[in-house]
């Protein structure tokens, strides 16, 4: 399987856009290279403490790839459907009832996503007259991601809007593939 079948999600299908799965993509890989970052500037700055030479600029970095993983994160939970908004009440329903509070979830994240906008440009804005220590960077660049998540949020929450408007939000989803094989290669052993 190449990379890009294992980190896209399949599952409702119906409310993505193709289109958008090289963004889905560009996030789940971003995703893990700020996480490996975040957990490889934590391990050196442990390291060089520890040695009694430390490294404060690694503070910054661990702050940064911190922040940045989880507002990445974030837009790619939304699109992927794993995050910010309650499966369990939605799943549980069906017909006009699913519609309607469907319709009111994802109105709802929009909601996050204007605000993660607006206010996230006017933190960036304001952080042009703070600086972080020791390197002197202005914290408006911690802050620059927080409406760039925003966007990103309110984008796949319209594509999910407009496709269950257009597909309907209750579809079956298909059996997992990797789930039969387990059963598949178990049955196989268990054969004499």
């Amino acid at each position: 399987m190449a990379i890009a079948d294992k980190l896209l999600v399949q599952r409702q299908r119906h409310l993505k856009w193709r289109g958008l799965d090289w963004l889905e993509l560009a996030l789940m890989i971003l995703c893990g290279v700020l996480c490996f970052g975040f957990s490889l500037s934590v391990t050196a700055d442990i390291v060089t403490r520890t040695i009694g030479h430390p490294w404060l600029w690694l503070q910054e970095v661990t702050s940064t790839l911190f922040i940045y993983a989880i507002f990445v994160g974030t837009a790619a939970a939304t699109r992927r459907n794993d995050h910010l908004y309650l499966t369990a009440i939605s799943e549980a329903m069906h017909g006009t009832s699913r519609l309607i509070v469907e319709v009111i979830i994802r109105l709802v994240v929009l909601g996050v996503a204007f605000g993660l906008i607006w206010y996230g440009y006017q933190n960036y804005l304001r952080g042009f007259g703070s600086f972080r220590l020791p390197s002197g960077t202005p914290i408006a660049s911690l802050y620059a991601i927080i409406p760039l998540s925003g966007v990103l949020i309110g984008l796949f929450t319209i594509e999910q809007l407009v496709n269950g408007l257009r597909n309907g939000f209750d579809h079956p989803e298909p059996p997992e593939e990797d789930g039969a094989h387990v059963i598949t290669d178990a049955q196989m052993r268990a054969q004499p």
